[in-house]
């Protein structure tokens, strides 16, 4: 039965498709999948097919895709191929560009261009990195992107004032130069930053200025200048300053670990060793004023990775054979390319000019090189070859009038070591080099900052030398030596930052020997010793010494002394993990070299009036004692006002008490009384003052 219905069915389903249905889809009856008059679906479109609507192009997408490039060169049809061709070069590293349009008028280029990346991402990166980026010296590319024309194309013409934003007044970032008597302040932290205090330096007592505990959470540092105080922590750097040492600007970059300022400190470098395994930027160069980030790059290096110009305008860097040189503010490749130095092993800016030395080792039959090249011209001021050469180090004095190389070279058998300074004159013409040839070791070097000496030490322990020299005029071969100590126990050279007075000191394992000498007659002024000492630095005005044990070196007796120049203590601080101590920089004096030498010749005319002053801030006590003495006074004058106030309150209930007799009267118990003056002589003190101008 079944068998003869399912026959009958296929036979009528044949006859329909004979009777003119093309297919099976045609033969089905669709009403019977309609909806009822009047249904809707509750079940929208992005329910059922979401992942495929998300997949719709936008408008916005094409927006932020793309980017406008203006101030792009004008160009015909037969340079337009290579006008491309550079573009492409400078952009592609943002991303793949998927289109290029070049407006063309009169047959020619517009001077602006639209770029598409597949990524708003890449068209971001592009915006922030290649805006400001100087293809010649008469094309510099400003790039936007094209979602900015559409949102500010419907500005309302009506203008609305803007709204007042907070000043915040830091107060006078230049306070504390205005100090009387020229006195330093310095910083001083305990343990790893649990304690930080500025202080003000006196002749017989610091003055607190500014204490907070936990202030960083590794060093302070402060700007070349000394207009900042730099803290670190976990998240970034904080800068401050001004009188209160408030908080002037924050940087974030995480686990920070070292920093740097450019010499005109508008800029600050930070590193993070963390992130030189990742894609994280491991160093990142900041604008100090406005907190924004300049410029970051991944990779790592050597500490200092970036050395700074001594205008600030440019830094540097060495990759490999590679000189980097980038300009501020926008920090792009100088030229747009690095300069190629095959074997580039070092190099160092002048603290005067923006002149960089640099050396290469030998290769095979090619000596090392020794040049000398100005910025941004590129052109070698000097070059000196040399031979047999194994390690090269570059000194330069702090006035940049004079290079120091040390040469570290072989004899010709490869046995021995010997050295030689090669003195590059660079204020004279043709920058002429004299040579010095020693046989012992030289381990430390160090110039005059402002004069023509330099000191070295030199030898093998316990026959250890100090030989100081003098660069006489610019005839070659004229540098003389004026002294040498001999068996001398040192290991450190620290000239004052005006010059004339150096210490030769012997810090950590040689027990802290400190020696003070005046190189005008080469004269010992006096020997000291601060056990253990780890650190030594002069203060900027150069009246003062520090001498210190830190506890990141030698775990017991920690502190700091102060010596005056010519080598008397003048302070000792003992500190339990005292750690770090740095004086206050302070900025170039603003005096000419005329100005200084009319100041250092009447001297004599003012040498009396300082001297007295001396004497009386030795006599007296520090500031902070009169300050709280004179406190303490007051306090006891107010409490006495107030008493004498509730006892002259309480006189007419005392009459009522005592039925009118006034017992406060002394006349009324003892009758008339003499008030009597008695005088004791202490000291008498005569001083002899001549006013006449000498």
């Amino acid at each position: 039965m079944v068998g003869i219905m399912a026959a009958d069915e296929y036979s009528s389903y044949d006859n329909r498709i004979d009777n003119g249905y093309d297919s099976e889809e045609d033969f089905i009856d669709d009403t019977q999948f309609e909806d009822p008059e009047g249904f809707v679906d509750p079940m929208t479109d992005e329910e059922l097919v979401g992942d495929i609507l998300e997949q719709r192009p936008k408008e916005s997408d094409s927006l932020d895709t793309v980017i406008i490039v203006d101030n792009v060169p004008i160009v015909g049809p037969d340079r337009l191929e290579k006008l491309k061709s550079m573009i492409h070069k400078v952009f592609s590293s943002f991303g793949t560009i998927v289109n290029d349009y070049y407006p063309e008028e009169n047959g020619k280029t517009k001077g602006y261009i639209f770029l598409e990346f597949p990524k708003a991402e890449d068209a971001a990166n592009a915006i922030k990195t290649a805006n400001g980026y100087r293809l010649d010296k008469n094309h510099t590319f400003a790039v936007n992107s094209f979602n900015d024309f559409e949102k500010y194309k419907d500005i309302s013409t009506d203008w609305v004032p803007p709204e007042k934003r907070v000043f915040n007044d830091f107060g006078n970032l230049k306070s504390w130069l205005l100090e009387p008597d020229s006195n330093d302040q310095y910083s001083m932290m305990t343990g790893n930053g649990e304690r930080v205090v500025i202080l003000q330096n006196g002749p017989t007592a610091p003055t607190v200025i500014k204490q907070r505990d936990n202030w960083t959470e590794s060093y302070v540092m402060w700007s070349p200048k000394g207009t900042y105080m730099a803290t670190i922590h976990k998240q970034g750097v904080v800068l401050w300053g001004g009188e209160e040492f408030a908080r002037i600007n924050r940087f974030n970059h995480t686990n920070v670990s070292l920093i740097d300022f450019s010499p005109c400190e508008r800029y600050l470098v930070t590193f993070s060793a963390n992130h030189m395994n990742n894609q994280e930027p491991a160093i990142v160069i900041w604008d100090i004023l406005t907190g924004m980030k300049k410029r970051d790059f991944v990779a790592g290096g050597t500490w200092p990775v970036f050395k700074w110009s001594p205008d600030g305008s440019m830094v540097a860097r060495s990759n490999g054979e590679n000189l980097s040189i980038y300009e501020s503010p926008n920090f792009v490749l100088l030229e747009k390319k690095s300069i190629k130095i095959p074997g580039l092993m070092d190099f160092s800016w002048s603290p005067k000019q923006n002149i960089i030395a640099y050396w290469v080792p030998e290769d095979k039959d090619t000596p090392a090189r020794l040049c000398i090249m100005h910025l941004p011209s590129k052109k070698e001021i000097r070059v000196k070859n040399l031979f047999n050469v194994q390690d090269c180090k570059m000194f330069w004095q702090k006035s940049g009038d004079y290079l120091c190389v040390k040469v570290e070279r072989l004899t010709k058998s490869k046995k021995r070591i010997y050295y030689n300074l090669e003195l590059f004159r660079m204020n004279e013409k043709n920058v002429p080099v004299d040579t010095l040839e020693l046989k012992d070791t030289i381990s430390t070097f160090e110039w005059e900052p402002t004069g023509n000496k330099f000191c070295i030490i030199h030898g093998e322990s316990p026959r250890i030398s100090a030989s100081f020299y003098q660069i006489e005029s610019s005839q070659l071969g004229n540098v003389t030596l004026i002294k040498q100590f001999e068996n001398k126990s040192c290991n450190a050279i620290s000239w004052c930052p005006n010059g004339q007075f150096c210490v030769l000191a012997g810090l950590r394992n040689l027990n802290g020997s400190l020696e003070f000498i005046d190189t005008s007659d080469m004269t010992i002024m006096n020997s000291g010793e601060h056990f253990m000492a780890s650190d030594i630095e002069w203060d900027p005005t150069g009246r003062y010494f520090m001498s210190g044990v830190s506890w990141w070196t030698h775990k017991v007796d920690n502190g700091y002394f102060i010596w005056s120049f010519q080598g008397k203590i003048l302070q000792r601080h003992v500190l339990h993990q005292f750690s770090h101590f740095a004086w206050r920089p302070r900025p170039p004096t603003l005096l000419t070299e005329p100005d200084i030498e009319r100041v250092k010749k009447g001297l004599k005319k003012y040498q009396k009036m300082f001297e007295i002053k001396d004497r009386m801030s030795q006599t007296k006590a520090s500031k902070e004692l009169i300050e709280k003495r004179r406190a303490l006074h007051d306090h006891f004058s107010g409490f006495r006002k107030r008493h004498e106030e509730t006892f002259e309150d309480y006189k007419m209930l005392r009459l009522q008490l005592r039925e009118g007799v006034d017992t406060d009267s002394l006349e009324s118990q003892y009758g008339d009384v003499e008030e009597e003056t008695i005088e004791f002589f202490i000291r008498e003190d005569i001083e002899i003052i001549d006013t006449k101008e000498e």
